[in-house]
């Protein structure tokens, strides 16, 4: 027999040989702790990409829309906050958030498009 102690809280664990630690509650706050930069990262990229998405589709409710980049910001886009790219043939670059797009066009005007 050995005398583990929880990585949590450093009660002695009881059971199983391979054990780390003496409750549920012990073993999720571990975890928790161990995954929390993680999990601000991933939660406040997706914030960002939701409140592009939802400026987006605001400003694109036809489909396909000119909108000027002053207008974009005064929303609080922020052009960082992309899911993919798509090049044309004509190498145009369509940046997307989700099924919202938009192309950069000329004079800061953008073409705001819903993919099919």
């Amino acid at each position: 027999m050995t005398n583990k102690k929880c990585l949590e809280c450093g009660e002695k664990v009881i059971g199983r040989i391979d054990k780390k630690f003496c409750s549920d509650y012990c073993r999720n706050a571990f975890n928790n702790k161990v995954n929390k930069e993680s999990k601000n990262l991933i939660r406040n990229t997706n914030n960002r990409l939701r409140k592009n998405y939802k400026i987006l589709c605001e400003l694109n409710s036809t489909g396909k829309t000119k909108v000027t980049r002053r207008k974009l910001f005064d929303k609080g886009f922020d052009f960082k906050f992309i899911t993919s790219r798509y090049v044309t043939k004509k190498n145009s670059v369509y940046f997307y958030v989700y099924d919202q797009g938009y192309l950069e066009l000329d004079n800061e005007l953008f073409l705001l498009v819903k993919q099919d």
